[in-house]
């Protein structure tokens, strides 16, 4: 159940984009210009007795603090890009994305619900203990089951819905293991790149707790400290590490010898940490200052296809977006052209309904909603909203652009309510958030923007406390499946669909045509499923259909064998700090 808060927005505001972003940009200026952001903690200062100078280190500044440390206990890119890097799972993915063996050394289809896993052997958990079957039973069991696991205290993972068809996992022999599946389920391998293994014998021993105190996984790095909240992890390179997979050389041990992961929420500052050296990778750069940060000698910018697409979400039981007339209305009066060149430096693309651009079931027939601010207006005032001038006070009256005031009423209805809603969003997407706004004040809607932290807002996405919401979601396993039942199936307070449904959208075609997606083996079939929903998504219109940016990020010149990742990670095992 979820717990209903009292909650405060960080802030309210409305308006201009262009003066946000100005200001945005002159503050990264001038953090940019600024000197050392301070020394790495005490705890990062020394790994083993050995001096920090004295080794070759990578530090990672991410754009947040990792949720949690354990493979099973979280939802956030964050983490899992930190967590695969103590942890191996049972495949892993190569830069184009294509799915390669890992710990597994040979994978067969038994039938259309049984995956037989042969695991290599001579493999090493950080203790020096070898990792065989019942470490991988249990750490499936972990996930899918709730509290079946003698440990100290219950443990119910977030990540049940990545793994929903899975039903059992049975050890044949030390090296040996068997899934069985409810169903044909066509995105396994994709979403057991997801997945990593733990070692039974010391969660049996000290419980999760423990366990979170001092991880430890089979990965090229292995835990050496971190502070309470997370905001730093030191690790260090796994000697008897057996190498990863062959299909990602070189194979052998890391080549540094530490990982520091910082946490720096802060963009400006985070760039700031990679100009004076305090930071060898960053991730989400700001687009304008990439822009900048590519005439510099001493940095590289690179990039990668995104998987995060941007929605705003609304409300469709709140009075102004019960109707799908007037939410189709609202995807016609955005510019996204403009959104992409103001906001993202030509570095996204339009969303053309509710699944990624790059995810192989989107629907090529479907293009992005045109801009047509007219036919918006038309839409609007046929479901009764009208412009009328006669009520509203001298401060509604104009709007800045540019050097003019321009006079725009604003819409209400018959009873002279305005058109006025709270848009809230994290802090991160507040540039999108105030162009957003100035878009739909444009024909005559007020949108007030909140922005909160994320383990406050996200607390109320299905008890219907928002008028509308921007943020994204994750489509890594490019398959609709982990993306599509989270996010347009209709909330289940008991089950994992609609965890991220934050509309309140709830078709029971579409619910039926996404439990069936998951479950059809046939490609051709799948691919008309999904095509029906996106079809009917995209008429009901629960969101503004928005964006998906590239993933942008920077390092030193120093550091090589080093890019972005569409699904977020940083892999370090083959990444080297030149002299």
């Amino acid at each position: 159940m979820y717990q209903t808060h009292c909650l405060k927005p960080i802030s309210v505001q409305r308006t201009r984009p262009r003066v946000i972003l100005l200001l945005v940009s002159s503050w990264i200026a001038l953090a940019l210009l600024g000197c050392s952001i301070g020394p790495i903690g005490d705890e990062a200062s020394e790994v083993q007795g050995q001096p920090a100078e004295d080794l070759d280190t990578i530090v990672i500044g991410l754009p947040e603090i990792p949720i949690s440390l354990d493979p099973a206990d979280h939802l956030s890119r964050v983490s899992e890009t930190v967590i695969r890097n103590m942890f191996d799972g049972l495949v892993t993915r190569d830069q184009n994305n294509k799915v390669v063996l890992e710990l597994a050394e040979e994978l067969n289809w038994v039938d259309d619900q049984t995956l037989e896993v042969k695991l290599r052997e001579g493999v090493l958990f950080h203790d020096g203990s070898e990792m065989t079957a019942d470490d991988v039973v249990f750490s499936f069991n972990r996930i899918i089951v709730d509290n079946a696991i003698e440990l100290p205290e219950p443990h119910t993972s977030p990540r049940q819905s990545l793994l929903a068809p899975l039903e059992l996992v049975e050890k044949i022999d030390p090296y040996t293991v068997l899934f069985h599946f409810s169903s044909p389920w066509p995105p396994a391998m994709q979403l057991l790149v997801h997945q990593q293994i733990l070692p039974m014998h010391v969660l049996e021993e000290v419980g999760t707790e423990g366990f979170l105190e001092h991880p430890i996984g089979t990965g090229p790095f292995r835990f050496i400290s971190s502070d309470q909240k997370l905001t730093e992890i030191v690790l260090e390179r796994f000697d008897s590490y057996y190498g990863g997979s062959p299909a990602l050389p070189p194979v052998g041990t890391a080549c540094v010898d530490r990982v520091i992961f910082r946490a720096i929420p802060d963009a400006g500052t985070r760039v700031a940490a990679l100009r004076v050296g305090e930071a060898d990778i960053i991730q989400a750069v700001p687009i304008d200052v990439a822009d900048r940060l590519i005439s510099d000698p001493e940095i590289n910018i690179m990039t990668a296809p995104g998987t995060q697409p941007l929605w705003l979400e609304m409300n469709i039981k709140h009075p102004f977006f019960f109707d799908e007339n007037v939410r189709q209305a609202l995807n016609y009066a955005i510019d996204k052209n403009q959104i992409i060149e103001e906001v993202y430096g030509s570095r996204a693309e339009p969303l053309a309904g509710p699944l990624s651009p790059n995810n192989p079931f989107v629907h090529d027939e479907l293009t992005p909603y045109p801009y047509d601010i007219e036919l918006a207006k038309a839409m609007l005032e046929k479901a009764g909203w009208k412009e009328r001038r006669f009520i509203f006070d001298e401060s509604e009256a104009s709007i800045p652009v540019g050097d003019e005031l321009i006079d725009v009423g604003i819409l209400r209805d018959s009873q002279g309510i305005p058109f006025q809603f709270n848009l809230d969003t994290l802090p991160e997407w507040y540039p999108l958030a105030a162009e957003l706004s100035a878009q739909l004040r444009m024909i005559g809607i007020l949108a007030d923007i909140r922005l909160w932290e994320p383990e406050d807002i996200r607390f109320e996405h299905n008890l219907g406390n928002r008028d509308a919401y921007l943020d994204d979601w994750g489509d890594s396993a490019f398959d609709p499946v982990g993306h599509f039942d989270a996010k347009w199936h209709g909330y289940n307070e008991e089950g994992t669909y609609g965890q991220a449904n934050f509309s309140g959208f709830n078709d029971p075609r579409v619910n039926e045509l996404i439990r069936a997606g998951e479950i059809t083996a046939e490609e051709s079939e799948r691919r008309a499923i999904y095509y029906e929903a996106q079809e009917i998504i995209y008429k009901k219109a629960p969101a503004i259909f928005l964006v998906l940016p590239e993933i942008v990020e920077a390092a030193s010149v120093k550091v090589v064998n080093w890019e972005p990742a569409s699904d977020g990670s940083i892999m370090l095992h083959d990444v080297c700090i030149q002299p």
